[in-house]
């Protein structure tokens, strides 16, 4: 996770070999992504924060995978967006495990339905992503993401955090988000958005 880290930490990552990236925000994402994208072979730039409709073309242009669709109106943004530029749009479906409501993600009951409408616009379903409550314990939340997975034909799971990736990956995990185990403490304010 490279958001909010200072630009010369990003290089010092890229010249160590690093090159999956996820970003919160649309906007930061182009400011830091935009001139290096081209000349970086290999680069895979995630979106992992919230995501607005009206944001999609632009997130669609830049990331390589969407990993927050976790509404309808959202999977037909991303959806008629792709079919604008000609570009297969990758997505995972964030599941709001803790039934949180300041948080973003679709209820577990209800992703196996989201999941299908998302693959009826033509986007390419590649798995599930959570964020379990900070207070919880977080197995079994990734439990049972895995199980929906499984109820969903799906692989990928992206689940786990720096302070909790080796019970996610004892869960399944296919992608963990570890950017203070990488970069240290976040460098600017953490505020949630819905970019």
């Amino acid at each position: 996770m490279s958001k909010t880290q200072p630009s010369e930490a990003i290089e010092a990552a890229l010249a160590a070999g690093q090159r999956v990236f996820g970003e919160n925000r649309v906007q930061e994402a182009q400011g830091r992504w935009t001139d290096r994208r081209d000349g970086i072979e290999g680069l895979e730039l995630r979106l992992i924060g919230p995501l607005q409709s009206n944001k999609a073309a632009d997130a669609v242009a830049l990331f390589d995978i969407i990993e927050t669709l976790d509404r309808p109106k959202l999977a037909d943004a991303l959806a008629a967006a792709g079919l604008r530029v000609g570009k297969p749009v990758r997505v995972l479906i964030q599941v709001n495990t803790g039934a949180e409501p300041q948080k973003a993600g679709i209820l577990p009951g209800e992703t196996v339905e989201l999941v299908e409408y998302a693959r009826a616009t033509g986007l390419i379903v590649e798995g599930l992503m959570c964020i379990p409550p900070a207070e919880e314990s977080p197995g079994p939340h990734f439990a049972l993401l895995h199980k929906i997975a499984r109820r969903c034909g799906l692989e990928t799971l992206s689940m786990g955090m720096s302070g909790d990736f080796e019970t996610a990956i004892r869960f399944g995990a296919t992608h963990v988000r570890v950017g203070s185990s990488l970069f240290g403490e976040r460098k600017g304010p953490e505020t949630p958005s819905r970019d």
